[in-house]
């Protein structure tokens, strides 16, 4: 038998702190999320205009139950007391022992544009490598968010390929995705 396998709970970066929600954390996620639909609103498909405290909470409840039973880790970015916008690591077909995993990611709209999300994902990778153990990290991001694919640039992941027209977006019309990844080795290389 293996020994079980104990995910760390939160990094504290130069910038933010990240961590896994707890009880209580949902009127921050409420107020990150509704204030940010517009801008969320073409890229992910949960956003909606107004998300319940309530509705938040209970969310905010199941990321941390998911977290501890190493279902899905489901992370909050931290600015003091303000939710900055989540991330994660998600097994989405991979597992903890195979050592691949995806990082998804939505910035809050007030913080959008200024660098948060590469901040975000810098730490996330130090993080991932470091204390996680991975060894191999995704991203995938629509082929119009242009955003998202320059923060996986700059942290150095690299463009492995475009899945064409693989899903429908949230109007209903076809998207492509591109797929984004960073090996253990290639991150630990550029921090010679």
């Amino acid at each position: 038998m293996s020994d079980p396998f104990f995910a760390p709970e939160e990094f504290v970066g130069e910038r933010f702190l990240l961590r896994t929600y707890r009880c209580g954390d949902g009127k921050a996620l409420s107020e990150a999320a509704s204030s940010s639909y517009e801008h969320l609103r073409p890229w992910m498909p949960w956003a909606v205009p107004e998300q319940s405290i309530t509705v938040s909470e209970t969310l905010c409840r199941r990321f941390c139950a998911n977290y501890l039973t190493n279902v899905d880790f489901v992370i909050g970015i931290w600015d003091g007391e303000t939710l900055v916008g989540g991330t994660g690591f998600h097994l989405k077909g991979g597992s903890i022992e195979g050592g691949t995993v995806e990082i998804g990611m939505w910035i809050r709209h007030s913080y959008a544009g200024q660098g948060a999300g590469t901040i975000a994902l810098q730490h996330m990778l130090e993080w991932g490598f470091t204390e996680w153990g991975w060894q191999r990290l995704v991203w995938r991001c629509d082929t119009r968010n242009k955003g998202s694919a320059q923060v996986a640039e700059k942290c150095g992941l690299v463009l492995e390929g475009t899945m064409r027209s693989d899903a429908l977006d949230n109007d209903g019309k076809r998207r492509s995705t591109h797929i984004y990844a960073i090996l253990r080795e290639d991150w630990e290389a550029s921090r010679k």
